[in-house]
C-alpha cells in the first residue's frame, strides 16, 4: 500500500487532459448528443469526456443505488463509443450528500457501485465533494479530525481498490479560492488534502471563484504549492445553470497560454444546452493547442494584455465559421434534406401566384456576420460582446439627450442621427433571428430559441422606446402602459426578487443604483448594552443554527454580552432609521478577559496585539461601507490610546465575519497556540 507522498510509478509522461466535464444541474445530455461529442472531440483534438452530469440521481442523490440492466447496456455503450473516438470517459461519483465516511459499510457500497461501472469498460473515475454541507456527523467527527481528512482517507482507499488508475480526479469541497479560509495558502482544508492525498490523484480546481473572470499563472502556482500537484481547471466560464436567462457564446479567453505547462488539464463545464456548446468546446480546443499552432505574435496588436500563442476573437471566428456549417446542415433531422424530399414530391401541385398576388416567402440564408452577432448578445459572464456593448452604450446615450430629439437644438441632428444607429442595430438583430428561425439545422434552433426569442424581444422595447423619445409615429402602448402585456414586465417572480435586492445590476454595464440608506456612527454608552446583547444573540442564533451552545466561547463573549464593559472612548455604534444595527467593541488590555475564560496566550502574542475588538453588524446592513468607516473609528481610538496592535476571535463557520476582516487588507491571520480548532484569531498593528 503507498502511503501520502511517495509517489507511484508513472509509465511516460501523463498526457494533458483536456475536453469536457457535463457536470450541470439540470437536464442531463441524451446518449446521442454524448456520442456527438465524442466524434467533435476526436475531430478537435480533445481527449477527456467527464461524466458528472448533477441531476442523475445514480450520480449523486441515489449514488448507493446500482445500475439496472437496461441503465448498464446504455452506459457500456457510452463508454464504448468514447473508446472508440480516442476519448478517455472519466465516470464520476458524488456521495458526499450523506455518505458516513467512518462507516465501513459505506466504503463498500461506494467500491461495489464503482466496481459496477469498471466492469461496464470503465477505467477512470472521480469522487467528486463539492456543492455539500460541511458539518461531518458524530460518528465521523470521532474517527477523523476534520472533514478534509475524512475525504482523504475515503478516497485514497477506493483509489487503491480500483488499482491505482492512471487518471482519477478528486473534486474538493473548497474547489476555489473564495470558498478557502482565511485564503488558499493558510487553509487547513486544502493543505490537508495536498498531504494525506496519495500522488496519483488529481485534484480538480475552479480559480478564484465558482465561475472565475480570469485564472493567473500565478494563482495557479499557488495553489499548486499547497496540493502539492498540479490542478485540473474544472472551467465554468459557459455555464449557464445558475441563470435560465443567459447563455454564452463567447470564446474561451481570460486564461493564458502560459497555464497549460502549470496544469493537469482543463475540462469546460459548459451550457446546459448541447448544441450551442459548439463555440465553448471548439475555442477551447484551439487554446489547448495554441502553443503547439500558433506562431507567437499571431495575435490582435494593442492589448497589453493579449496572449502571444491564443487570440480569442480569432478562435472565435474559427468556430463561429465552422458551426455555420453546421447550422446549414442538410443531413441533421428535421434539416434541409427533409425540406427538399418534400419539395420534390410536391412540385406537380406547387403553388404559383398569381398578378397581384402575395410573393411566396423566401427565406435568407444565415451568414457568418449573423453568427458573430449572436455571439456579441450573448458573450460571456463578465463581459458582453462588443456590438452589445455598443447598443447599451448607444442607448444610455439616447436617454441622457432625449431633450435634444425635440428641442431643435445644437445637438438635434447628432441625437437624430445615433438614434438611427441604434435602429439599424436593433434591426440587424431582427433579421438574426429571422435568419436563425429559418436555419434547416433545426436541433441547434430549438436549443437557441427562448434566448433569441427573449433578446428580440428586448431589443423590440428598446427600439420602441428611442422612437417613442424622437417622436416617430405614436407612443409605443407597451412602454406607456400601465397595464402592459406580460412580455413588458420581464422575470417573473425571481425577477422580481432581483430588482429589490442590493446587488441587483452591480455588474451591468451602465448602473442604475437603489436610493443609499442613511447610517449613524455614534460612542457607545451604557444604555446601548441591552442593543449590543441583543443583536449579539440573533447573530448567534443565525449563524450557529446547528449549535445548541456556543462552545467553546470566544475572549470578545463576554464584551458583547455586557460581562465585561468596553474600554473607553474605544466602542462605537452603528445605527439606520430602523435602530440600532451594529457595534465595534475593544477592550484595550485583552489579558484579563483571556484569563476569565482560561484561555492560554502566549505574551509575545499580547505584546504585538494587547487589544481585543469584536465587531458584528445585523445582515439588514448589506453595504460594507457603515462597517469600515465604524472599525476605522475604532482603530483610530485605540491607535490614541498608545495600543500597538489589535486581534479578534473568530471561528471558522463565520465566514462572512473572516471575510469582512480580510477584505479590510489590514488584518491578517495570527498564529496563537492553543486556540481552538474551530477558532481563528486575525489581527493588525497599528
Amino acid at each position: 500500500m503507498l502511503k501520502p507522498g511517495k509517489a507511484k510509478p508513472q509509465t511516460g509522461t501523463r498526457r494533458f487532459i483536456s475536453g469536457v466535464v457535463e457536470g450541470f444541474y439540470g437536464r442531463p445530455w441524451t446518449m446521442e448528443q454524448r456520442t456527438d461529442l465524442f466524434k467533435r472531440e476526436q475531430k478537435w483534438g480533445l481527449n477527456t469526456y467527464l461524466y458528472a452530469p448533477k441531476d442523475d440521481y445514480k450520480h449523486r442523490m441515489y449514488w448507493r443505488d446500482l445500475y439496472s440492466a437496461e441503465e448498464a447496456e446504455q452506459l457500456m455503450a457510452l463508454i464504448s463509443a468514447a473508446k472508440k473516438h480516442n476519448v478517455e470517459f472519466i465516470y464520476a461519483i458524488s456521495p458526499g450528500l450523506d455518505v458516513t465516511f467512518s462507516n465501513p459499510k459505506e466504503v463498500e457500497t461506494l467500491k461495489r457501485k464503482l466496481d459496477q461501472v469498471r466492469g461496464l469498460g470503465c477505467s477512470s473515475f472521480s469522487l467528486l465533494f463539492d456543492d455539500i454541507e460541511t458539518e461531518m456527523c458524530l460518528a465521523d467527527k470521532e474517527a477523523f479530525s476534520s472533514f478534509a481528512q475524512a475525504q482523504a482517507a475515503i478516497t485514497n482507499e477506493v483509489y487503491q481498490h480500483l488499482g491505482e488508475p492512471e487518471t482519477f480526479l478528486f473534486c474538493p469541497t473548497d474547489y476555489c479560492a473564495a470558498f478557502c479560509t482565511p485564503n488558499v495558502s493558510q487553509s487547513s482544508y486544502l493543505h490537508t488534502v495536498g498531504d494525506k492525498l496519495l500522488p496519483g490523484i488529481d485534484i480538480l480546481w475552479t480559480g478564484p471563484k465558482v465561475v472565475s473572470h480570469k485564472i493567473t499563472v500565478e494563482s495557479i502556482e499557488e495553489v499548486s504549492s499547497v496540493l502539492k500537484r498540479a490542478p485540473v481547471i474544472w472551467d465554468n466560464i459557459h455555464a449557464n445553470d445558475y441563470d435560465p436567462q443567459r447563455l454564452f457564446l463567447g470564446p474561451f479567453k481570460d486564461r493564458p497560454t502560459g497555464l497549460i505547462p502549470k496544469l493537469r488539464g482543463v475540462l469546460t463545464n459548459p451550457n446546459c444546452e448541447f448544441y450551442p456548446n459548439f463555440v465553448a468546446i471548439h475555442t477551447l480546443a484551439t487554446w489547448c493547442k495554441a502553443t503547439a499552432d500558433v506562431e507567437p505574435g499571431d495575435v490582435e496588436m494593442g492589448n497589453k494584455e493579449q496572449d502571444s500563442c491564443y487570440s480569442p476573437q480569432k478562435a472565435l471566428t474559427l468556430a463561429l465559421t465552422d458551426w455555420l456549417q453546421e447550422f446549414l446542415s442538410t443531413d441533421q433531422p428535421g434539416g434541409a434534406r427533409q425540406a427538399c424530399i418534400k419539395k420534390e414530391a410536391s412540385d406537380e401541385s406547387s403553388y404559383v401566384p398569381g398578378p397581384g398576388d402575395n410573393p411566396l416567402y423566401t427565406a435568407e440564408p444565415l451568414t457568418l456576420d449573423d453568427l458573430k452577432l449572436l455571439s456579441d448578445l450573448f458573450y460571456l459572464p463578465y463581459e458582453h460582446g462588443h456590438t452589445a456593448q455598443t447598443m447599451l452604450q448607444e442607448l444610455d446615450w439616447l436617454k441622457k439627450h432625449s431633450l435634444a430629439a425635440t428641442a431643435d437644438t445644437d445637438e438635434t441632428a447628432k441625437w437624430c442621427s445615433r438614434a438611427k444607429q441604434f435602429d439599424d442595430m436593433c434591426e440587424k438583430v431582427v433579421r438574426m433571428f429571422n435568419r436563425l428561425s429559418n436555419a434547416p439545422n433545426r436541433n441547434i434552433l430549438y436549443d437557441l430559441y427562448n434566448y433569441i426569442c427573449d433578446i428580440k424581444s428586448g431589443v423590440g422595447l428598446a427600439r420602441d422606446y428611442v422612437k417613442t423619445l424622437g417622436r416617430q409615429g405614436k407612443p409605443s402602448a407597451q412602454l406607456m402602459n400601465d397595464d402592459p402585456e406580460p412580455w413588458g414586465f420581464r422575470g417573473g417572480l425571481s425577477g422580481e426578487f432581483q430588482r429589490m435586492l442590493p446587488g441587483h445590476g452591480n455588474k451591468d454595464l451602465f448602473k442604475h443604483p437603489p436610493m443609499t440608506a442613511v447610517y449613524w456612527i455614534r460612542l457607545y454608552c451604557p444604555e446601548d448594552k441591552m442593543e449590543v446583547q441583543r443583536i449579539f444573540r440573533e447573530m448567534q442564533r443565525a449563524g450557529e443554527g446547528k449549535v445548541a451552545s456556543m462552545t467553546p466561547p470566544l475572549i470578545s463573549d463576554s464584551l458583547s454580552t455586557g460581562e465585561i464593559p468596553p474600554s473607553p472612548l474605544c466602542a462605537f455604534i452603528l445605527e439606520d432609521e430602523m435602530g440600532v444595527c451594529g457595534y465595534a467593541l475593544a477592550l484595550t488590555d485583552a489579558k484579563p478577559a483571556a484569563a476569565k475564560i482560561e484561555r492560554d496566550i502566549s505574551d509575545s502574542v499580547f505584546a504585538d496585539f494587547p487589544t481585543l475588538i469584536t465587531t458584528q453588524v445585523l445582515p439588514r446592513v448589506t453595504d460594507p461601507s457603515p462597517a469600515k468607516r465604524m472599525i476605522g473609528q475604532l482603530l483610530s481610538s485605540i491607535r490614541s490610546s498608545g495600543s500597538r496592535g489589535v486581534f479578534c476571535e473568530l471561528r471558522q463557520s463565520d465566514r462572512r465575519m473572516i471575510d469582512f476582516y480580510t477584505k479590510l487588507g489590514s488584518f491578517k491571520p495570527v498564529k496563537v497556540a492553543g486556540l481552538p480548532r474551530d477558532v481563528l484569531a486575525m489581527g493588525t498593528s497599528l
